[in-house]
C-alpha cells in the first residue's frame, strides 16, 4: 500500500549538501513527506566511495544496460554509508561549473521551499548564488547554510569535519577512560557532531517555515516574502548540547575530564561487569537507590553514612564502586537484570548492534525497514524514530542512484525533451 502523505507533503527541498550533516537533515524532512531533490556533482556525493561495505556491485558475465551504473566496470556499488542518510530523495546529477548547470539550479531554487547546503563559507557565492541572488530568485526560500564554525569569527574559513569538531569543541576531552586508567581522549562511535547538526538543522528549518506564514496561526504562505537564511555550524551545535557538562563548567567552574562510563553528577550511574557480561545501571533518585540496594540483597548500603545521599555517594564514589563490583561479579547478568527490573531500577544489557537491532523492542517499534533498491535488491535501513498518529512519517524510496531522476526532475522544471537530451549530451546532467 502507498504510504500516506506525511506532514511535509508538498514541500520541496533542494539538498545541495554532501557527506552527513546536511544529507541527514534533508532525509529527516524527506521521512516527514517532503519532496527532497538531492543535487550531486558529476562525481557524486563523496560518501558513495566510503566503503566497504558496498551493495549492488557489478556481477561477472552479466550485461547491463547503458544507463545502469553497473555497466561501468569501475562502479563499486552503493556504499552503506551513502545509503544510511539518503533515502526518500530524488537524485539529480548536475555540473555547476557549467552555465547550463547553474541555470538548472536557478530553476530548481525558484520552485523550492528549502535549500540545504554545506559549502565552505562563501562557496555558494563563488558559484554565482550569493544571498542577494537567492533572495531575488525566491524571496520565500528558507536557506540552511551548514559550516564547520559558522559564517563569522576567526575560524569561519576553516573546513569542518566531525572528528576535528569533536576535539575542538571539547567533546573528546570528556569521552574515554581516565588518565589514571591509561585512557586517552576518544571520539564518539558515530559522527555525533554531524548528526546532531542535521537534527538541529531540521528543527531550524521547520521553525523558519512556520515563521514564513503571513501571520500567526495562518496556514497560507505569502509566496513573495518570508524566507530567511539559517547559519548553523558543527562547532556551535556541539557546544550547545554539552548540557550539564557545560553548565558544570560555566556555572560551577569545573573543567571536567574523562570518566569512562561514570556520570559526573550521579552515582551509581555506570556499567558493571557481572559474572558473564556487562550491564548498564542508572540510579537516578534516592528512591531508586533504596530499591537498587534491596535488589542487590545489600539493603545495609543505604544505612552506611558514606552512601546516604547522592552528594555523599559522589564523595565516596571509589569506595562504592569497589563494593558494587564485587557484588555484581557474583551472579550472571540476566540474574541482575531480572532483579533490577523487578525493583523498577533502570538497567539494561550492554548490547552490540546485532543484539540491539535484533531486540524484540526494535521489531515492535518498526526500527528496521526493508525496501527495494534498483541495483542492490532488498536493503535494510534503520526505521523512522518519530511516530506521528495522524500524519505519519514513512520510508517510501531507496536512496537514489547518482542522477537517477535527472530526466523527470528536468521535465518537472519545464525542460523540453530535446533540451534534456542536450544537457545529457554535454554532460551537464
Amino acid at each position: 500500500m502507498p504510504a500516506p502523505p506525511g506532514p511535509l507533503a508538498g514541500l520541496v527541498v533542494c539538498d545541495l549538501s554532501t557527506v552527513l550533516a546536511g544529507p541527514y537533515c534533508a532525509m529527516l524532512l524527506g521521512d516527514l513527506g517532503a519532496d527532497v531533490i538531492k543535487v550531486e556533482p558529476p562525481e557524486g556525493d563523496g560518501t558513495r566511495a566510503w566503503g566497504p561495505p558496498f551493495v549492488g556491485s557489478p556481477q561477472p558475465a552479466v550485461t547491463y544496460g547503458p544507463d545502469d551504473p553497473r555497466s561501468d566496470p569501475d562502479y563499486p556499488g552503493e556504499s552503506a554509508y551513502y545509503l544510511a542518510v539518503n533515502r526518500n530523495k530524488r537524485g539529480l546529477r548536475l555540473d555547476l561549473r557549467a552555465n547550463a548547470g547553474r541555470e538548472v539550479l536557478a530553476r530548481l531554487l525558484r520552485r523550492s521551499d528549502v535549500l540545504i547546503e554545506n559549502a565552505r563559507v562563501g562557496g555558494l557565492a563563488r558559484l554565482g548564488f550569493p544571498d542577494a541572488e537567492l533572495e531575488r530568485l525566491n524571496p520565500a526560500l528558507v536557506h540552511l547554510a551548514i559550516s564547520g564554525y559558522g559564517a563569522s569569527g576567526p575560524l569561519a574559513d576553516r573546513p569542518g569535519y566531525d572528528f576535528v569538531i569533536q576535539a575542538v569543541a571539547g567533546l573528546m576531552s570528556i569521552t574515554g577512560q581516565p588518565d589514571a586508567e591509561g585512557g586517552r581522549a576518544t571520539k564518539v562511535g558515530v559522527a555525533i557532531s554531524d548528526l546532531t547538526t542535521g537534527m538541529l538543522g531540521a528543527v531550524a528549518v521547520l521553525a523558519a517555515l512556520l515563521a514564513r506564514r503571513t501571520s500567526p496561526g495562518q496556514a497560507t504562505v505569502d509566496p513573495g516574502t518570508g524566507g530567511q537564511r539559517i547559519d548553523l555550524s558543527l562547532f556551535e551545535t556541539t557546544l550547545s548540547w554539552l548540557a550539564n557538562q557545560a553548565a558544570n563548567h560555566l556555572i560551577g567552574g569545573v573543567t571536567p575530564g574523562r570518566m569512562g562510563n561514570e556520570h559526573p553528577n550521579i552515582t551509581p550511574y555506570e556499567t558493571f561487569r557481572a559474572a558473564d557480561g556487562e550491564l548498564a545501571v542508572a540510579v537516578g533518585s534516592e528512591r531508586q537507590w533504596v530499591r537498587f540496594a534491596a535488589a542487590l540483597d545489600h539493603p545495609e548500603l543505604t544505612a552506611d553514612p558514606r552512601f546516604a545521599s547522592n552528594a555523599v555517594r559522589l564523595a565516596h564514589r571509589a569506595e562504592l564502586r569497589t563494593i558494587l563490583d564485587a557484588v555484581f561479579a557474583t551472579r550472571p547478568r540476566d540474574h541482575w537484570l531480572t532483579a533490577l527490573a523487578a525493583a523498577d531500577v533502570p538497567s539494561g544489557p550492554l548490547n552490540d548492534l546485532a543484539q540491539a537491532f535484533g531486540d524484540p523492542q526494535a521489531a515492535a517499534r518498526a526500527m528496521v525497514a526493508t525496501l527495494p533498491h534498483p541495483t542492490a535488491g532488498p536493503i535494510r535501513l534503520p526505521g523512522v524514530p518519530f511516530k506521528l498518529a495522524r500524519t505519519p512519517a514513512s520510508i517510501r524510496t531507496a536512496p537514489p542512484l547518482r542522477g537517477q531522476h535527472s530526466g523527470e526532475i528536468l521535465a518537472w522544471l519545464g525542460y523540453a525533451p530535446a533540451e534534456i537530451d542536450a544537457l545529457r549530451g554535454s554532460r551537464v546532467v
